[in-house]
């Protein structure tokens, strides 16, 4: 049997015929009900990725629903609504036997660069990164649970928000999520950069108590301006050379500056400042099964709605362009679905 999968090329993002995959041991096969296009594929589809080259099968922020599972599957059965946890550890390594399986040391990654992602009809994976979706979110609800994962984590590293005055550095989906979680942490006031003006009204409608031009050679004095002291936790999610001496800036002294994005290659540090000032630059990678939790019951609690998220819906053979609506600035989340009409 055959099915649709999208494919990232150089050339572009195509939707080409598959042999319909079969699970093995331990995988499960899931019908995908809809993928969510993430900044990562359109970095990776203009060549800006450190880690993601095309050609790859793309979707990694996934619903669907089991349709079959392999031998010794358990935790998940036929019917069962779930999404994936894209991370594909080893099991066996350093980091793993610590429950660090997002810094596994022969990490792949379902949907960026392994064989198969969730932008397809059907795709198999290890049933151990699936997660039950609970009944009270639609299927466009549980598309945001992977990405709202990311800011869950990334939080939770900086350490306790409560009273705390933050900055987050970029308002796209990811900065937009950011600060959400970081007002429902109890954040006392957050300020936000964004480079556009669409972006900047976004930011301020979204809940943001001021919005910076982060394209103003004093941005980071206009956010310390604007927080009305130094940044006690900056979360750098654009991670360029530009925005990091930023978060930096805002943060000095004795701030936390959180890398949230994906960097597009090196940046040169100020080392000084990052001594002399007592900074703490914290790396943020992906997440862990307790962000997923978490994800979850903050989607429940209405902190994050699709309604606000997500933007547009394009069937699956409309892949191209899901892209470049995700490219174009007007959108926020834009979701890839075999069959809109069946969503939840």
């Amino acid at each position: 049997m055959m099915m649709r999968k999208v494919v990232v090329t150089p050339d572009g993002v195509q939707v080409v015929p598959a042999a319909e995959p079969v699970p093995g041991p331990g995988e499960a096969l899931v019908r995908t009900a809809v993928s969510g296009v993430c900044g990562s594929d359109t970095h990776a589809l203009r060549g800006r990725h450190p880690n993601v080259t095309p050609p790859y099968a793309p979707g990694h922020e996934v619903v669907g629903v089991v349709l079959a599972a392999g031998a010794d599957v358990t935790g998940v059965s036929p019917g069962t609504r779930v999404t994936v946890e894209p991370d594909l550890p080893c099991w066996d390594c350093k980091q793993c036997r610590a429950g660090r399986q997002n810094l596994c040391e022969n990490l792949g990654f379902f949907g960026c660069g392994s064989e198969q992602g969730g932008m397809a009809d059907l795709f198999t994976i290890d049933a151990r990164r699936l997660h039950a979706v609970p009944d009270d979110l639609d299927d466009a609800t549980a598309a945001l649970i992977e990405p709202l994962a990311t800011p869950v984590h990334a939080t939770r590293l900086a350490g306790p928000l409560d009273g705390r005055a933050v900055a987050i550095l970029g308002a796209g989906t990811i900065g937009l999520l950011t600060l959400r979680v970081a007002r429902a942490r109890g954040a006392r006031r957050i300020v936000m950069t964004a480079r556009s003006a669409r972006s900047r009204e976004r930011a301020t409608k979204y809940g943001a108590d001021a919005v910076v031009d982060a394209t103003a050679p004093d941005a980071a004095d206009r956010v310390r301006a604007a927080l009305g002291e130094s940044a006690d936790v900056v979360f750098d999610c654009v991670a360029e050379e530009e925005t990091l001496h930023q978060a930096l800036a805002a943060a000095n002294k004795g701030g936390t500056v959180v890398v949230v994005g994906v960097p597009p290659g090196d940046v040169r540090l100020p080392l000084a400042l990052l001594q002399d000032s007592q900074l703490r630059l914290q790396g943020s990678a992906t997440y862990l099964p307790e962000d997923y939790a978490e994800a979850i019951t903050l989607l429940r609690a209405g902190v994050v709605t699709s309604g606000e998220f997500v933007t547009a819906v394009r069937p699956l053979d409309q892949a191209a362009a899901a892209f470049a609506d995700a490219e174009s600035g007007r959108h926020i989340k834009v979701l890839v679905a075999p069959d809109p009409a069946a969503l939840r």
